[in-house]
């Protein structure tokens, strides 16, 4: 089975946790499916739920470049990662991703492919519907397959499939935008579905259908000339267009995360990070990620949120409209998860900075230097080894390393290594830069 997850997202509607970098998706806030005391993100879950459904599944992520740091980082290095020069909405993305699969993975036309967002709350049997989706494929009934959701209430957030007949597998007679609660209703009693982004077909189907609206060769063209690409979603660009189209339905329990209020909904525990909640509180919900305490007093309604990029305090009901109040901010970026660990900004000021660095076991940071600052790394914990210009030297806790302008330098980690790095200089910026080759 190929899967391709798109994640996008902005993280505009769960700020103060997520940002540009890190996308609602990465946010860890559930416990495991199959137990333990490590929280997970929403990316962590699908996977996970995936591999239970199908442990030969070929999954790749569709993604910005801003996240592909996020993503080896919480499923590691081997996942297949199709990224996208800069954004251009679901159609440009799954003609990016189906080349990929045919250029770079070598998928064949015929095999099935299955479009997913990257983001559902969903139960396992969601995935087992996969499979249902891939034999519909491969019967060749329709060349578009669906995965149409159950309502559970008339929702104005969602799109409706209206199948022709009130069976599992049916053929679609039409597709309706998202309405009015009082039309939603009326597609409900006429039995239409949730249409919850999910599809599938032929490689060669999409591989022509992208041919025929964007002029490429083959994936590295279109990765090449991505920029062109004009920015149209895949339900006008094929959906509203294509004729033989059939839908699945799916029973189960789903949810699209995609506000403080729902994500709240299926929080284990009101409390996340260090705090107290008095027993006045109701319905709330706190998520620490500083070093320090809240203490919730009398909340009815609530959610509170702090990160190093910021501190939210809102009614449940208004953290959905959140979002231009979060365009509005102009400050850089505070905590992002690399592929080598992570990052957080602790103190920022005319002409220093100070960063917490976690590198993981056995990882590193480039070989690189800086022509307008210095700085200053103290190592907090763990142990690992610095270059510097070339001479390489064990480090441990307690240990301070100076490094001018000019220096090349590195660390790589043994074990897991913390780091607070105070940069100084009249010029602080991430472009400073210059990347070496490795030393030997």
């Amino acid at each position: 089975m190929n899967i391709v997850l798109l994640s996008g997202g902005s993280g505009k509607r769960l700020w103060p946790l997520s940002n540009d970098v890190r996308s609602k998706q990465f946010i860890k806030m559930f416990h495991p499916i199959e137990g333990g005391d490590e929280l997970e993100s929403m990316v962590q879950r699908v996977y996970g739920q995936i591999k239970r459904a199908d442990a030969d599944a070929t999954v790749t992520i569709a993604t910005s470049k801003s996240q592909v740091s996020a993503i080896h980082n919480q499923l590691g290095d081997k996942v297949s990662v199709c990224v996208e020069p800069t954004r251009r909405d679901t159609f440009p993305a799954i003609a990016l991703a189906a080349a990929f699969l045919q250029d770079k993975l070598g998928v064949s036309r015929d095999e099935a492919v299955i479009i997913c967002p990257v983001d559902p709350y969903v139960d396992d049997s969601y995935f087992d519907c996969f499979n249902e989706l891939e034999k519909m494929v491969k019967s060749g009934d329709y060349n578009l397959n669906l995965m149409g959701v159950e309502p559970t209430y008339p929702s104005e957030k969602y799109g409706y499939i209206q199948p022709e007949k009130p069976e599992h597998i049916s053929k679609v007679s039409a597709f309706k935008e998202k309405p009015d609660v009082e039309t939603a209703q009326k597609y409900i009693d006429e039995g239409a579905l949730w249409n919850c982004g999910v599809f599938a077909f032929k490689l060669g189907y999409i591989i022509d259908r992208a041919h025929e609206l964007i002029d490429f060769k083959d994936y590295q063209d279109l990765f090449d000339h991505y920029e062109d690409c004009n920015k149209i979603s895949f339900d006008y660009a094929v959906g509203e267009h294509e004729t033989s189209i059939g839908v699945v339905r799916y029973s189960g329990s789903w949810k699209d995360i995609g506000s403080w209020n729902t994500f709240a909904e299926e929080m284990h525990e009101n409390m996340i990070g260090k705090g107290e909640m008095d027993e006045e509180c109701v319905n709330s919900n706190v998520v620490n990620e500083l070093n320090i305490p809240i203490i919730a007093m009398g909340l009815k309604d609530m959610v509170v949120a702090a990160s190093n990029d910021g501190i939210l305090v809102a009614d449940k009901g208004r953290s959905s409209f959140i979002k231009p109040y979060v365009e509005r901010l102009t400050q850089h970026i505070r905590y992002a998860e690399k592929s080598w660990g992570s990052f957080t900004v602790v103190d920022v000021q005319p002409e220093a900075l100070v960063i917490r660095v976690v590198l993981l076991p056995e990882h590193r940071l480039h070989y690189h230097s800086h022509e307008h600052r210095d700085e200053v790394w103290t190592v907090m914990s763990g142990e690992g080894t610095v270059i510097l210009d070339d001479v390489k030297k064990d480090v441990k806790a307690g240990d301070v390393i100076s490094i001018k302008a000019g220096q090349k330098h590195t660390v790589i980690a043994k074990t897991e290594l913390v780091l607070n790095e105070v940069q100084v200089g009249k010029e602080i910026s991430v472009e400073d830069k210059i990347k070496y080759d490795f030393p030997v």
